[in-house]
């Protein structure tokens, strides 16, 4: 079960852990997010650890992680930029983003992955740090609070209905689920304005 793998890492690091798996998670730490933060609030709810360090690790985690990926797409952009003036993908990207740049930002965080890539996006369409921060950050608060207080409050329901299923069937059943939810609602509000 992924969960046990989460709880074997944290005994293994501590607090360390739920800080690198947000900060380094683009680079390929293939634990999921929605978890760890669920795992975290679970944690702190039996005692196990403080629930403010854990809740300020992770969204310390994730801050560092999307401001890098802005700067990196504002400071490297306009070398790659030119390379993908021409693929379809990124032209439509652009274009929504041009029409719905404040909703995307906000939306993005909800979406795995996403929320990893969009900062490059905007750093690469020169969106300034003020207005990325403002956004991003208050998204990534309220997502971070959204999980961590349900891993806290329901999160021994969910691992025990986690448990009577497959791990992999029940991590791409969620992302699904969220997944369809999100993309519904941002396209509800994209073809509605």
């Amino acid at each position: 079960m992924i969960s046990d793998i989460v709880i074997q890492l944290v005994n293994q690091y501590g607090y360390l852990f739920f800080f690198l798996a947000f900060c380094l998670g683009p680079l390929g730490i293939p634990v999921p997010n929605e978890l760890t933060i669920l795992t975290g609030g679970i944690l702190s709810n039996n005692g196990v650890l403080n629930p403010w360090i854990v809740y300020m690790v992770i969204l310390a985690g994730l801050f560092t992680a999307i401001t890098f990926a802005y700067f990196a797409g504002r400071i490297f952009g306009e070398k790659f930029k030119p390379k993908f003036q021409n693929n379809r993908h990124f032209l439509k990207a652009e274009k929504l983003f041009e029409q719905h740049g404040d909703i995307a930002m906000c939306l993005g965080m909800l979406i795995p992955v996403v929320r990893y890539i969009l900062p490059v996006f905007v750093g690469l369409n020169g969106v300034s740090y003020k207005k990325f921060a403002l956004i991003s950050y208050l998204s990534a608060f309220a997502w971070t609070t959204t999980f961590f207080a349900f891993g806290k409050f329901f999160g021994h329901h969910i691992l025990n209905l986690l448990d009577t299923i497959d791990p992999k069937l029940a991590v791409a059943a969620l992302i699904i689920a969220v997944g369809t939810f999100i993309i519904t609602k941002w396209f509800k509000l994209i073809f509605t304005a």
